[in-house]
């Protein structure tokens, strides 16, 4: 067993307001710059809908994650090596401009010192590339926020692919959430081992990284990612990501997109994982690759685990974060979180909590149940499930790989909560009945109304300072195509040039 930490964070859906917040401030913190005016490093998106960029999710035409060998091992989509190499100069599988949006601002100066007019001035719209005035606004990244697109248009979801979907046109019927997006700093990412220059790094904190001096924009990594995450700075003829604010989480502070979070829906904190298992997990069969990442997980609260974790040079900050983190409870324990389409085999560590929704039909037999049916009362919880108005079939095509079971379960056991605090907190109920079909106890269930409801900000971030504590340096995963130096010289250059500081 070879135990590794990693920064992890999980985002409760059912938090989010889509206010965009936490997109505008990282966009002013780290893309608001030349070359970057198209690029959201964490986005925003309403589904169902093709996403930003453009269906970014149907990987026969963007050829992102891996696939399973018949041998039992994992390749990436984009080829072997030879192949990958001999599309350096002409890959078909980049998304395109018109796949993300040609950024515009408008021409505010016409609307200064100008004489009063019978009708009021307009700005017209102007491309941030070009420079030169645009006919019409056509798109952008989130162009069917709040369902502001046809149903025609939304339902290009690849989710929808085996939904039943007459009906959702009618908005009565339809349903959305959103989804914010980021990078997924994977466990077992296809974008170190597309990097023909072998720029792309995980540190040992998990955070993925590309080595800006190393990088020569071949952009096969922005094919290899499955999310989409990685983006191709036109200025600097440079591919740049989300670098999860390193030096905020080296201080032990949040990343900008959960510090600003209106919605306080974002959670960060340590996971250990058993590094052995992940070429074994990542080539799981895809019902099994949810389970299996969350075997990889390690309790932190075992002796054994913390002993060994000591022995191998995990920090002392570390593993105590690791046993008041947040992130482990919902991603392991209470096991209502999930990663973002695992079937990409990616083993991201970016996890999200489905969103709970309305429920189409009132069903007035459900008012008419007591608690003292308890059989009864355990199926109802699944069979209000059934009832939302989202399908969890939707958030199995978007969670669990199409297994409609764990997302059930999931959103049954936040009913669950519902109705134990309302008896609680309502009726007065000191000792409310908990479900046993269920799988959580009372005690379980006040801790998961206090860190998902009334969590403070100590809560909500657990994070350790001072990474260096775990080794001379940061990088951990290191593997190109070809063309690297030997480590030490690697890393002892970049610490020459100051590269990404704090190494």
């Amino acid at each position: 067993m070879k135990i590794k930490s990693q920064i992890a964070m999980v985002l409760n859906l059912d938090k989010c307001i889509g206010c965009h917040t936490c997109s505008v401030t990282c966009k002013n913190v780290w893309t608001s710059r030349r070359g970057l005016e198209y690029a959201w490093w964490n986005n925003v998106e309403t589904k169902p809908g093709p996403g930003y960029p453009k269906t970014w999710e149907n990987q026969e035409k963007y050829r992102g994650g891996w696939v399973r060998r018949k041998d039992g091992s994992t390749e990436l989509r984009l080829g072997n090596r030879p192949r990958v190499m001999s599309q350096l100069f002409s890959n078909p599988y980049l998304p395109q401009v018109e796949d993300y949006y040609e950024p515009f601002t408008f021409d505010f100066s016409s609307l200064k010192g100008k004489r009063r007019m019978k009708t009021p001035p307009s700005a017209r719209p102007f491309s941030m590339i070009t420079g030169k005035q645009m006919d019409k606004v056509q798109d952008g990244p989130n162009w069917e926020d709040d369902l502001a697109g046809t149903f025609d248009q939304r339902k290009s979801d690849p989710n929808l692919h085996d939904i039943d979907t007459q009906g959702f046109a009618e908005f009565e019927r339809t349903f959305m959430l959103y989804v914010p997006r980021l990078c997924e700093h994977c466990l077992h990412p296809a974008c170190i081992p597309s990097c023909s220059s072998g720029a792309i790094y995980k540190r040992k904190d998990g955070v993925v990284l590309i080595n800006q001096d190393r990088c020569r924009g071949w952009r096969q990594c922005i094919s290899a990612c499955p999310y989409k995450k990685i983006y191709f700075n036109y200025k600097r003829m440079k591919s740049e990501k989300c670098v999860f604010c390193y030096p905020r989480i080296e201080d032990g502070q949040p990343t900008v997109c959960s510090e600003t979070c209106v919605g306080r829906m974002r959670y960060l904190g340590v996971i250990l994982y058993d590094s052995e298992k992940i070429d074994e997990y990542a080539a799981a069969d895809e019902r099994d690759l949810v389970r299996c990442q969350r075997e990889m997980i390690l309790d932190p609260n075992d002796p054994e685990v913390v002993v060994e974790a000591e022995r191998q040079g995990i920090s002392h900050n570390y593993i105590m974060a690791a046993q008041k983190s947040p992130v482990y409870k919902l991603m392991k324990e209470w096991a209502i979180a999930f990663p973002l389409h695992p079937e990409y085999r990616t083993l991201p560590m970016v996890w999200y909590v489905p969103a709970m929704s309305p429920k189409v039909e009132e069903v007035a037999a459900e008012e008419q149940k007591g608690p003292a049916d308890a059989a009864a009362g355990e199926m109802d919880y699944f069979a209000k499930v059934d009832e939302m108005r989202i399908p969890a079939q939707y958030f199995a095509n978007l969670l669990t790989a199409g297994d409609p079971q764990p997302i059930r379960e999931a959103l049954a056991k936040l009913v669950a909560l519902r109705e134990y605090m309302r008896r609680k907190t309502v009726d007065g109920d000191d000792q409310p009945s908990v479900p046993e079909a269920i799988g959580l106890t009372a005690a379980q269930y006040d801790d998961m109304y206090r860190l998902l409801a009334i969590a403070d900000y100590n809560d909500r971030f657990v994070i350790p300072t001072d990474p260096k504590q775990q080794g001379s340096h940061h990088f951990d995963e290191r593997t190109g195509l070809g063309f690297d130096d030997e480590e030490e010289n690697f890393v002892e250059g970049c610490k020459r040039h100051n590269i990404f500081g704090g190494i």
